[in-house]
């Protein structure tokens, strides 16, 4: 016999874009300030440098009935030198991390946003354990660092892989996978 736990609500599609409302910006800070301070531990204070100041921030936002909800998971892009974009601050709710494809689709508009704004390399600094991840999405591992005392890689992405986005504040839509429902096992 299958059941499901329908008293949890599963969020139907998520909006991935680029931040535009007050509200989107302070959930985003939020999120990254309890991922990077609160969580990971990785700084004291705050997370917020210089770059934030010309910093485009992406977001990955839930939905209630089909309206954005709440900041789920956000990352930041700059071009730091004309045709050298960054990513960083990837960032995705613990709530929401069972939903792999968040992480991905805020990469992808991340790179893809840097490419339609004439981006010819694009890197970011990726903690150790999401280096697989990253290399199953077109990205090549340079360098291994130590950031914030923890281990780093350096990476780059495959730019042929991530199609130009000329309007990230209209983003997309991505749908949550339907979860299949799992066996109930009864011991007697």
């Amino acid at each position: 016999m299958n059941a499901i736990d329908h008293s949890v609500f599963l969020c139907p599609g998520y909006f991935i874009r680029a931040a535009s409302a007050p509200w989107e910006h302070a959930g985003a800070a939020a999120l990254r300030h309890r991922v990077f301070v609160d969580e990971q531990k990785l700084f004291e204070g705050h997370d917020r440098d210089a770059i934030d100041a010309d910093a485009t921030t992406l977001v990955a936002l839930s939905t209630y009935a089909h309206e954005a909800d709440e900041v789920v998971g956000t990352v930041r892009i700059h071009e730091a030198e004309p045709g050298l974009w960054w990513g960083s601050r990837l960032a995705v709710d613990s709530r929401f991390r069972h939903t792999s494809r968040l992480g991905k689709e805020l990469i992808r508009l991340a790179v893809s946003t840097a490419n339609g704004r004439g981006c010819h390399t694009f890197l970011a600094h990726v903690q150790a354990q999401n280096v697989p991840l990253f290399q199953k999405l077109h990205w090549a591992l340079e360098e291994e660092v130590d950031l914030h005392g923890a281990p780093h890689a350096r990476m780059q992405a495959d730019l042929r892989a991530y199609p130009p986005i000329a309007d990230p504040e209209a983003g997309f839509l991505t749908l949550a996978k339907r979860q299949t429902p799992q066996p109930v096992t009864v011991a007697w």
